[in-house]
């Protein structure tokens, strides 16, 4: 059997593995005003923070078309896939699922389609891709896959710490984390993802603290596995993944915060994802 996965871009995966791994993703869109962008293909991220800075509003994103998932099934069907595995961004955050959903119906073809939901968002989605791109090149079956997958998505975590929680309370997907609005000025906040939605991990004084803290997160998690770092044009990234170095000797991916996810994060946003035991 071929097993073929396939994810949207707001997994945040480096370009460079999703084509060593062979995944297939589907962007999503986003746009300032009346001007519609394709997300991880019409503009850089440097391009996107400088267009960001200067834009009195914030851009919205959108989930890509039933379509755009179709088709993408459509020529791995075509290039010989016997079955494909779709990861997605949270259905929480996002009608991404649905719209992956609907395009395996518009689809219509002859192979099984299964998708699962991520119940993350960013670089906590993409370790999920990554896993079910590395599972399904073992051979392992379809039915196995989305056992395996599932399970990983459920050890699953994710902590990061904002610059500024401005975006998140502009783009109304704060959630959980409400409760740091009244102190944001003053204060680092830490988001995490529980139950598939964002919410409040921590507040800390200063950037170092609010680092140090995400990094203690993780250790006290003890042992963990598919560690991945995300960050927004973040210079002090390269020194992040020293310390994390410090304990985990095994892999550690480096994602830049896309367009989708780092309009609701903003610029300046650093943390981890990994699995745990």
């Amino acid at each position: 059997m071929t097993i073929r996965v396939v994810t949207d871009s707001a997994c945040d995966l480096p370009q460079p593995l999703v084509n060593e791994l062979g995944i297939t993703l589907v962007p999503l869109t986003f746009s300032f005003g009346d001007e519609e962008f394709v997300d991880r293909a019409s503009l850089t991220p440097t391009e996107f923070w400088a267009r960001c800075s200067a834009s009195p509003v914030l851009p919205q994103t959108a989930a890509p078309a039933p379509g755009a998932f179709a088709e993408a099934f459509k020529k791995l069907a075509a290039d010989g896939a016997t079955g494909i595995l779709v990861v997605t961004l949270s259905a929480e955050l996002s009608a991404t699922k649905q719209a992956a959903e609907q395009g395996a119906e518009v689809a219509q073809l002859g192979i099984p389609i299964r998708i699962v939901d991520s119940r993350s968002a960013s670089i906590g989605e993409g370790i999920n891709v990554v896993a079910a791109a590395r599972l399904a090149k073992t051979g392992m079956g379809l039915d196995e896959l989305v056992r395996s997958v599932t399970d990983l998505v459920g050890r699953t975590r994710v902590w990061a710490a904002l610059d500024t929680l401005e975006n998140l309370k502009k783009n109304g997907r704060i959630g959980g984390a409400k409760a740091l609005l009244a102190t944001a000025l003053a204060i680092k906040p830490i988001i995490t993802v529980n139950d598939g939605k964002v919410a409040e991990g921590g507040k800390q004084r200063t950037r170092s603290k609010a680092l140090a803290f995400v990094i203690e997160k993780m250790q006290s998690d003890g042992e963990v596995s598919n560690v991945a770092v995300l960050h927004a044009q973040c210079a002090d990234v390269d020194a992040f993944v020293a310390q994390l170095r410090e304990f985990h000797s095994g892999e550690i991916i480096v994602g830049d915060i896309g367009s989708v996810i780092g309009s609701h994060t903003g610029p300046g946003t650093i943390g981890v994802s990994y699995h745990v035991r």
